[in-house]
């Protein structure tokens, strides 16, 4: 969110490079979640094991202190 907020900002904005990195690694991430569900609708599988959740133990969910309308966030890490 902060990252979003520096691409706004006009009196302070992010440096031209920082932002090209920021919009290079969002687009890899999107293009592998892409090739994960092409790779599960090809094979038939539920899931590909690949971008994956840790255990329920692992999953973190914030519910206090939160505004907007947002009820809570979860967040997943990346396993591998």
């Amino acid at each position: 969110m902060a990252t979003l907020a520096g691409l706004r900002d006009r009196e302070n904005p992010m440096e031209p490079d920082r932002a090209r990195a920021v919009a290079q690694v969002a687009s890899v991430l999107v293009d592998t979640a892409r090739v994960e569900v092409d790779y599960i609708k090809a094979t038939g599988q539920d899931s590909s094991g690949f971008l994956q959740a840790l255990p329920s133990a692992s999953i973190s969910t914030v519910t206090a202190g939160l505004s907007n309308g947002i009820t809570s966030i979860t967040q997943h890490r990346l396993t591998g």
